[in-house]
């Protein structure tokens, strides 16, 4: 003889109530488990007691199985889980710059030659070689200062060249206007000799 059909109701007796939520949903739970095995189905159950108290499985990461949930059904992202991202993604990061930041340290020590003990011929080559492009590099950047000092004393020293030559122009066109003054006796002889006086200019 085949079971009864059991008439869909609720159960009224409090204890037997329970019984039956435990029963099924054991079952429910191994139904969705065998579901996720034997079909390779992405799984996610949720059961709430009449009490409150929940129960779960997924055959994935709940979290992401509910999220690409709600994008099929077109549904906004909870703030919950969006914080949740949010904050996943930030520890990522995080993690990956703490990485970044040991390997770039460990470099420099190896670069000043610390804690090089552990390394081989094959990384002690790499490193020689880095260091000697790094030193290269500070040459060529030693030289391109010095050649840019040293142009810009010569632009210098040919400025006062030039500026010497005009003051030397200017102070013999004086003299010569002063002799011709002296000469004429005119009053230019006052003015122009006192000025070559007061600046103090040799007459070679």
């Amino acid at each position: 003889m085949g079971r009864g059909k059991v008439e869909l109701k609720r159960i009224e007796n409090p204890t037997s109530r329970q019984v039956t939520f435990s029963k099924r949903r054991n079952g429910l739970l191994k139904k969705a488990l065998e579901l996720s095995i034997l079909c390779d189905a992405e799984v996610a159950l949720l059961i709430f007691s009449s009490s409150g108290k929940a129960f779960q499985f997924a055959s994935h990461d709940i979290h992401r199985t509910i999220g690409r949930f709600r994008s099929e059904r077109g549904l906004p992202e909870s703030s919950d889980h969006q914080r949740s991202r949010s904050m996943e993604f930030w520890r990522t990061e995080i993690e990956e710059l703490k990485r970044s930041i040991d390997i770039l340290e460990t470099r420099l020590k190896h670069l000043a030659g610390e804690d090089i003990s552990m390394l081989g011929l094959k990384e002690l080559k790499q490193v020689e070689r880095q260091i000697k492009i790094g030193v290269e590099r500070i040459r060529s950047k030693k030289r391109r200062i010095i050649s840019e000092h040293s142009n810009l004393m010569k632009r210098k020293h040919r400025a006062l060249q030039e500026e010497n030559s005009r003051l030397q122009k200017r102070l013999h066109e004086l003299h010569d206007s002063y002799v011709r003054s002296s000469t004429s006796g005119g009053e230019n002889a006052c003015n122009a000799y006192p000025w070559i006086l007061q600046h103090g200019f040799n007459i070679n």
